[in-house]
């Protein structure tokens, strides 16, 4: 990292319900924190039904399948079956990635 790099802040959801009210201060703090839930359980359980979720400019969101293999424990060195699973994926829209590079978010890999 560089002199002028700095470690990028992370945002909780109560942080992102607080900076939404203030910035609509006609709506009251508890409702936009019920509107805040009501969109992330929608995406979950569109999720959880095998739907992908897409939001234009922004991104998509998606569920990858893995399949059953073998992994082995660090420790032991011994062959575990690993189940089958169903991971959550996020890929960022195009407005997004070029917004980001546009304002100097993170470099690009090579650069």
């Amino acid at each position: 990292m560089s002199a002028g790099s700095r470690v990028p802040a992370s945002m909780i959801k109560s942080e992102l319900v607080q900076r939404i009210a203030e910035h609509n201060p006609h709506l009251y703090q508890r409702d936009v924190e019920n509107i805040v839930n009501a969109i992330l359980d929608e995406i979950v359980a569109a999720l959880a039904r095998g739907d992908r979720v897409e939001l234009r400019g922004f991104g998509a969101f998606s569920v990858k399948h893995r399949p059953a293999r073998a992994g082995r424990n660090p420790r032991t060195g011994a062959h575990v079956p690993v189940d089958q699973k169903s991971v959550p994926f996020f890929k960022t829209g195009k407005e997004m990635r070029e917004r980001l590079n546009r304002e100097g978010g993170a470099p690009e890999a090579g650069a």
